[in-house]
């Protein structure tokens, strides 16, 4: 997810049909600029080679049941747009989704010529990019492993992962997080850490909040849930981390 605002203007979006290492390429209306989904950089177009990059933002992929849980008073966006039929819109784990027999396929619809095989190409990971250095969480690891405290190009982070899926990366300062047991009833639906000085955190979706002093936060960090194969063809230099490390 990328926010749409390019030098002061807010650009809006649409999908061209094209790919790039089987990544679709978005244009925007206003300049019909072609960008690189996976990099939010202008790829071919007035804009191009002009060093836009747009921002990205966290994002999460979780069930409804999960957010909802933590989010009671969520809005939903309507699928009736009248642009597609309803099945579109179906559960990803219904055969009547439009990519259910892609998701169902372990090979990729179309060539992707750079692999690797460290992992199975649609494995699914969490990648992060910080400062010019890559590294995929496979999704497996996270489920195993609910808090991850680990370091990428000097930065100290921590991994969350909640329920069945659902990862947010943020980062931590020099702490070192655990799960916290047996949370009070006012934390209900909530996540709660705690530090290697004994203090309780709460996982929101913009940070890590103390919960003696909600002025300390900790930021959230952009992140991307990604197929093995998407994620290498464009960081082929990304290590894959691995527990116990």
């Amino acid at each position: 997810m990328y926010s749409t605002q390019v030098n002061g203007k807010r650009l809006r979006f649409g999908t061209s049909g094209l790919l790039y290492r089987s990544n679709k390429l978005m244009y925007d209306r206003e300049t019909q600029t072609l960008w690189n989904q996976f990099t939010g950089e202008p790829a071919v177009g007035e804009l191009a080679g002009q060093g836009i990059k747009l921002e990205l933002l966290p994002v999460l992929v979780t069930t409804w049941g999960e957010w909802l849980k933590a989010h009671p008073d969520t809005t939903v966006l309507s699928i009736g747009t009248g642009l597609y039929p309803s099945y579109f819109y179906e559960s990803e784990w219904d055969a009547r989704s439009i990519y259910f027999n892609y998701r169902e396929s372990p090979d990729t619809m179309f060539p992707v010529w750079q692999r690797s095989g460290a992992l199975s190409t649609k494995g699914q990971v969490l990648g992060l990019h910080r400062n010019g250095q890559a590294r995929a969480y496979p999704l497996q690891v996270l489920e195993e492993h609910p808090v991850i405290n680990d370091s990428l190009a000097g930065e100290a982070l921590v991994i969350v992962t909640t329920g069945a899926v659902g990862s947010r990366a943020y980062q931590r300062g020099d702490n070192r997080f655990l799960l916290e047991e047996g949370v009070s009833a006012a934390d209900a639906g909530a996540t709660i850490l705690t530090d290697d000085s004994g203090r309780l955190w709460r996982v929101e979706e913009a940070a890590l909040i103390q919960l003696d002093n909600p002025a300390e936060r900790l930021p959230r960090l952009p992140s991307h849930t990604a197929y093995w194969f998407g994620w290498h063809g464009f960081y082929p230099d990304s290590d894959i981390y691995v527990a116990g490390e």
